[in-house]
């Protein structure tokens, strides 16, 4: 889990380097800020999320929609069941060992989801035309069924979390700005790092198991410049489909996603210089929510709401990024 939003940085206070964590929607879409959404005070982004990082890749217009235009998005029943999953699996931990059960993860779900509409009103909408609470009810239960799961795959009476929900950031040499969220940190009597993420969704097949390990080695990566520690495993845990990817990085693997993320963000750079942000179609488009303001459907974005300059000949190409 990440965040789309940053919190002002404070000295270490555990096994990583924490910041006091910001307003996040999980992953869902991100918050939207109104004063920029109108235009009253658009900013150049200022850092790089594992989630923002993925949507320049994906679509650098998708990006400039999310970031820099700050155009709402509605809610998904996908997106918001696994938030509130993350939640229970989060609150889970505040219980003794031996009370950490499947039942017992189970009954959180109900309060979770109170707290979720209370933090975040407009997921009442996803169930608006639902006047008997029929498909809320399967709704519930499947995010039920994937806390069930997890059971399956990791025994949390024997773990003893370091950190849950822990926001991270650290500044490169070149000056760019990582952060995220990390879903939970497991710290070894040796000192070995686990970081682990959970994914409410199925596991990718394996020709896709590299996208899918680019957010945790983003981590691995910031938590070396952090501590100055390679975490000794990544752990991806797939309750959709009850798999669990694990990866066990080296340094050459953290300096090459360093390398790639300094080109991507010279890629956003240029992109925002210059308000140059391509659409680039994917099979993803069915489900953007953006469709009425993209070129490639019909649409007009928004005034651009930074200044630009000309673009450069032969700038950087939009979306992409170099070899290894």
């Amino acid at each position: 889990m990440e965040t789309s939003t940053g919190g002002a940085a404070r000295p270490d206070s555990g096994p990583i380097a924490a910041a006091d964590p910001p307003v996040t929607a999980g992953p869902a879409a991100p918050a939207v800020d109104t004063a920029v959404a109108t235009g009253a005070c658009a900013v150049p982004p200022a850092s790089l999320s594992p989630s923002r990082a993925s949507d320049f890749m994906q679509c650098p217009l998708l990006y400039r929609f999310r970031v820099i235009d700050r155009l709402p998005e509605k809610p998904s029943e996908a997106a918001t069941r696994g938030t509130l999953v993350h939640a229970v699996l989060e609150r889970l931990f505040d219980a003794p060992p031996a009370e950490r059960t499947a039942p017992h993860a189970k009954a959180l779900v109900p309060g979770q989801w109170d707290r979720l509409r209370e933090s975040r009103p407009e997921v009442v909408e996803l169930f608006a035309d639902d006047p008997e609470g029929e498909r809320l009810a399967r709704w519930l239960a499947e995010a039920e069924r994937l806390v069930e799961r997890w059971f399956t795959l990791e025994d949390p009476s024997r773990l003893e979390p370091a950190e849950r929900e822990l926001f991270v950031e650290a500044e490169l040499d070149s000056g760019l700005r990582l952060r995220g969220i990390i879903d939970r940190v497991d710290v070894a009597p040796t000192g070995e790092v686990r970081i682990v993420d959970y994914k409410t969704g199925k596991a990718p097949r394996p020709e896709y198991a590299e996208g899918a390990l680019f957010q945790m080695k983003f981590y691995a990566l910031v938590v070396w410049r952090l501590k100055k520690v390679i975490p000794r495993r990544l752990q991806l845990v797939y309750l959709g489909s009850g798999d669990v990817l694990t990866y066990d990085p080296v340094l050459a693997d953290l300096e090459r996603v360093e390398r790639k993320l300094l080109a991507l963000w010279d890629a956003i750079r240029t992109a925002t210089e210059t308000g140059d942000w391509r659409p680039r179609p994917t099979k993803l488009c069915g489900w953007c929510d953006h469709q009425a303001h993209c070129p490639e459907f019909g649409g007009t974005p928004p005034p651009y709401p930074l200044p630009v300059r000309a673009a450069e000949p032969g700038g950087v190409q939009q979306g992409r990024m170099g070899p290894d």
